[in-house]
C-alpha cells in the first residue's frame, strides 16, 4: 500500500507540484566526448579543424596559427585581417560563394554556428556549432556556401583572424548575409537578439 501511494504521487506530484514530473520531464544525455577528452560532432562536410597549442614560459607565450606546410592548408595564404565583436554581439548570417574563410581566435570567446544550405552535401540543412577561444585555440575552415554566424559569449572583446582563401574584393564583395532571424535559416542561438 505504501509503494502503490508513493508512486501514484511520484506520477502526479502533488506534494511538490513545483517540481518537474519525474517521467516526462527527464531525458538521458548523449555522449559528447571521448574518455580521451576529444569532442563528438558531427561536423558539416568540408569544415576542417586544426587544433592549436599556446606555449608559454617565463618570457609569455607563442601560437602558430597558420602554415602553408600543414596538410590541411591546400589552398595559399594570400590574405589575412582581424575583426573583434563586442561582449554579447552577433555578427552574422553571412557567406561567400567563391572562397573558404579560415577563423583563428586570438583572445575572448565565440560561439560559432554553421548551417549547411548546399543541396549536394551529405551535411545538407543541418546546424553544428563551436566553441572556439583563447584557452582551445583552433584553425577552423568554413567552406564556400556555408552560412555561419557567431556570438561572442565572454566578457570581453573577441578578436578573430581570418586567413581567406581570396583576397577581399572591395569593388565586388563576395559577401552575401541574412538577418539573424529570417526564416530561411535557423535562429542560431537561444538568448535573445
Amino acid at each position: 500500500m505504501f509503494s502503490k501511494t508513493r508512486l501514484s504521487l511520484r506520477k502526479k506530484n502533488t506534494i511538490f507540484p513545483f517540481l518537474p514530473n519525474y517521467k516526462q520531464d527527464m531525458s538521458k544525455d548523449l555522449q559528447t566526448v571521448t574518455t580521451d577528452g576529444t569532442r563528438i560532432i558531427k561536423h558539416i562536410e568540408g569544415v576542417i579543424i586544426k587544433k592549436r597549442s599556446t606555449h608559454i614560459d617565463d618570457r609569455g607565450s607563442v601560437c602558430e596559427m597558420i602554415d602553408q606546410r600543414w596538410e590541411i592548408i591546400n589552398e595559399p595564404i594570400l590574405y589575412s585581417y582581424f575583426y573583434t565583436t563586442r561582449p554579447k554581439k552577433i555578427k552574422g548570417w553571412g557567406m561567400h560563394k567563391t572562397y573558404s574563410d579560415r577563423y583563428f581566435v586570438v583572445t575572448g570567446e565565440i560561439e560559432l554556428v554553421l548551417y549547411d544550405d548546399r543541396a549536394s552535401s551529405s551535411t545538407y540543412k543541418n546546424i553544428c556549432r563551436y566553441y572556439l577561444s583563447e584557452y582551445d585555440r583552433c584553425l577552423i575552415t568554413i567552406p564556400p556556401f556555408v552560412w555561419h554566424v557567431h556570438k561572442n559569449i565572454g566578457d570581453k572583446d573577441a578578436m578573430i583572424v581570418n586567413f581567406p582563401t581570396k583576397p577581399y574584393d572591395h569593388n565586388n564583395p563576395d559577401k552575401y548575409r541574412k538577418a539573424i532571424d529570417c526564416d530561411e535559416l535557423p535562429y542560431p542561438f537561444k538568448a535573445t537578439i
